[in-house]
């Protein structure tokens, strides 16, 4: 693989032989290898219950592999505290948005992240206004959560996301409910976006535009298309 420049050796985060299994012994992934590396954007495709969000929540630690490794900053994971830290630098985007969002307000929801990580609340206001600036969402902080439209509230749980200013971002379905113009908008922040990028998306013309490399996932194994 050819690692973009200014890459180290050490993956941020890595998968090795990993194994997921459910009730019925059947192998979802079965002895999967993954790594991802500074300033690098992947694309991930696969069918309908392939495993691609369960390969997302592994990477974080809500869910356990049956066998394998999962190491992450250069320190294998064994157990759900050493998840903590991987979950301050690592931001994930759920399938559904009202997974995501709790809070009564957008800015509320926006800022939680931050203020958990220890920003003062002025701190965190900027981050909230430059946040929403950036994906279009001037004049958002006071709408009520529970009232915002489909695509209105995949924007602002990617919002909640990037406020935390991961190293790696794990994106799950990204595109889903945005009309022609958000998800341009979007397209625009993913190309310029330095962190470390996982997308899962069935618009492979999206992944396209946005990664650098797309994987696919069948059988339990990931397979290179580009």
């Amino acid at each position: 693989m050819n690692l973009p420049l200014g890459t180290t050796t050490q993956p941020l985060l890595q998968l090795d032989k990993i194994c997921f299994n459910y009730e019925n012994n059947r192998f979802l992934l079965n002895q999967l290898d993954f790594s991802i590396y500074v300033g690098e954007h992947i694309g991930l495709i696969g069918s309908n219950g392939c495993g691609k969000t369960t390969l997302l929540h592994l990477m974080l630690g809500l869910l356990s592999p049956s066998q394998g490794k999962i190491i992450a900053f250069g320190q294998q994971c064994y157990q759900e505290t050493d998840f903590i830290e991987v979950r301050a630098k690592v931001g994930l985007l759920f399938q559904e948005a009202d997974d995501q969002l709790f809070c009564p307000t957008v800015a509320e929801d926006v800022a939680f992240g931050p203020l958990n990580l220890g920003k003062s609340p002025d701190e965190a206001n900027k981050i909230v206004h430059q946040v929403l600036l950036e994906l279009g969402l001037v004049n958002y902080e006071n709408r009520i959560t529970y009232r915002l439209s489909g695509g209105e509230k995949r924007l602002v749980s990617l919002a909640t996301v990037l406020a935390m200013q991961p190293e790696v971002l794990l994106l799950d379905e990204p595109t889903t409910g945005l009309d022609e113009q958000a998800q341009s908008r979007l397209i625009e922040i993913l190309q310029n976006l330095p962190q470390a990028t996982l997308i899962v998306s069935h618009d492979l013309s999206f992944l396209q535009q946005v990664t650098q490399r797309i994987l696919r996932l069948q059988q339990g194994q990931l397979v290179n298309l580009t």
